[in-house]
């Protein structure tokens, strides 16, 4: 999704309801991430030799759900409705691909992590010098998160069975979540 598309040009002052969406949206993918992994834990354990890389990054991503669970409760954002799904949606999606095989799971975490990263760049050339607490989150939790798809890779992600598939499969359900959990 573009800027253009989604918010005012960078330059432009963003609304309150742009940047509460922002932080639903950003709260709901931590908490989809952190489910995500919580999904592969449970097939994979964290004694697999991934379980400890796998447990690393769950712990990163709820440090930063905590974050923007944080900051709604401050700015009287309300959540997305949807959390019940994602709650059920990640949790299958980890388990599944971490069912397939280790490099499934790490493709899982490189597709997810392709998308948000695009998406919190996004939100950061939006955002511009408006919202220093919103932008400092967002750019130290994007790091991170190319830490994750970049450990991924690296893992084996792009030897999974099918791998352009799965993944494709996996950033268009991740385009789809943050565009519902924007509005909804």
């Amino acid at each position: 999704m573009s800027v253009a598309k989604d918010f005012p040009r960078p330059g432009k002052r963003l609304s309150d309801a742009d940047r509460a969406s922002m932080v639903r949206v950003d709260q709901a993918g931590e908490f989809g991430a952190v489910r995500i992994y919580g999904g592969q834990l449970a097939v994979m354990g964290d004694r697999h030799p991934y379980g400890r890389l796998i447990a690393g990054m769950a712990a990163q991503e709820e440090r930063h759900r905590a974050a923007f669970d944080a900051m709604i409760a401050r700015r009287g954002v309300r959540p997305t409705i949807l959390s019940p799904f994602w709650h059920v949606a990640g949790f299958a999606l980890g388990a599944v691909t971490a069912a397939m095989g280790p490099k499934a799971a790490m493709a899982c975490t490189a597709a997810v992590e392709t998308e948000i990263d695009k998406h919190y760049a996004d939100q950061l050339e939006a955002l511009g010098e408006e919202d220093p607490e919103l932008s400092t989150a967002i750019a130290d939790f994007q790091a991170e998160e190319v830490e994750h798809r970049e450990a991924a890779i690296a893992h084996g992600a792009e030897q999974a069975p099918a791998y352009p598939l799965l993944s494709g499969a996996i950033r268009l359900g991740c385009r789809a979540a943050i565009a519902l959990s924007k509005r909804i």
